[in-house]
């Protein structure tokens, strides 16, 4: 069993209860408050602030044409597996329309398969017998390039440390198998994973059985062998330190990057809310901070840390908030996912979001 390490666990003595007012003052709870804050300064807790004021949503074009380019690209790429997975590299087409469900296809297989006819084919491979479906030259051709990718020890190696981090970013470094299958597209995981990655690194990974939160049965999960230190470091905390704040200024300079849709606009009081939000310290998602009051504003943003390193270890960089609220599930975090996601609608405007939406863009011109 991986135990995650916890913060209390730096203490032998008792946290002293501290209390923050509405300005901001604070009221020490014993002798040992100012050392103790000084050194661990999440370990008190500021109330809730948070403003009661309507935030108008406005629709962001640039990203909702971003989304519409690949809607179907998940479906293409899923269908091409199981024509690949097949010894004669075809299916006929009535064993392909029979995956329409499984698929998720958005219309009949024949009609989605005229759609992409840049790679997809049709053929009669003699008369009288049924039509067949297979890849065309050029989609065949960008497969074996994808698989070279896939099967680089560069690759390989990059995935297997983001698939360790997912799981310990689930407290006790497990995580239900159909969890990682709703996130296996937007990880960028091979379709096969199971076999032809986790069974080559046994040191990392196992397969185990655990009680599934949401129906009580007993499903498959993938657990972390051993909690792995050197990967415990976030994304913006290796931002940090790129830019040379480390110790205890690193927790303190550490913000959310906050981008907005042209035309989202926020009122006075709640931008000075982010803003002071914004300037409590940042605590790790690879941190235990289940002590923390789960109401207070310190707790929700240690919620939204672990929201945007989740992000951050998508190679897409995005995923359906459904798939969010699942992973969150898992931590007991659920609810506290979706208030962390209203309360904070411009923290997913990240630099690696946008660097995936100029991606599109290019491909656009």
């Amino acid at each position: 069993m991986v135990t995650k390490p916890s913060v209390r666990a730096l203490f032998n003595a008792e946290v002293p209860v501290v209390r923050v007012d509405v300005c901001g003052a604070w009221h020490q709870g014993s002798c040992l408050f100012m050392a103790l804050s000084s050194r661990h300064p999440h370990l008190f807790n500021h109330i809730r602030t948070f403003v009661n004021a309507r935030v108008k949503w406005v629709r962001d074009p640039y990203l909702d044409n971003a989304v519409l380019k690949g809607k179907d690209l998940k479906q293409i790429i899923s269908l091409k597996n199981q024509i690949i997975s097949s010894p004669s590299k075809s299916l006929s087409m009535y064993t392909a329309s029979q995956l329409k469900a499984s698929l998720n296809l958005p219309t009949t297989t024949s009609k989605f398969i005229d759609k992409y006819h840049s790679v997809f084919t049709q053929f009669q491979p003699g008369p009288g017998l049924p039509p067949v479906v297979k890849l065309t030259p050029q989609a065949f051709s960008i497969h074996i390039e994808e698989m070279a990718v896939h099967n680089s020890p560069t690759n390989r190696q990059d995935t297997v440390q983001r698939l360790s981090r997912l799981l310990m970013l689930a407290g006790m470094a497990k995580l239900p198998l159909y969890v990682i299958e709703k996130l296996k597209w937007d990880m960028g995981l091979p379709h096969d994973y199971v076999t032809t990655l986790l069974a080559d690194y046994p040191d990392y990974f196992n397969v185990c059985v655990v009680e599934d939160p949401s129906s009580g049965k007993e499903v498959l999960a993938l657990e972390l062998v051993s909690w792995r230190k050197e990967l415990s470091v976030s994304e913006l905390e290796m931002r940090a330190r790129s830019l040379g704040i480390s110790g205890d200024k690193r927790r303190h300079d550490i913000a959310f990057p906050l981008i907005f849709p042209k035309g989202f606009d926020l009122v006075k009081r709640v931008k000075t809310w982010v803003e002071n939000w914004q300037k409590l310290p940042y605590v790790s998602p690879y941190e235990d901070a289940f002590h923390l009051d789960s109401n207070s504003d310190q707790a929700e943003k240690w919620i939204v840390a672990i929201l945007h390193e989740l992000l951050s270890l998508l190679v897409s960089k995005k995923t359906e908030r459904e798939n969010l609220l699942c992973f969150g599930e898992c931590l007991g975090l659920a609810l506290r996912f979706k208030k962390a996601l209203v309360h904070h609608p411009g923290w997913s405007g990240c630099l690696s979001f946008l660097d995936w939406l100029k991606f599109y863009e290019l491909q656009a011109q």
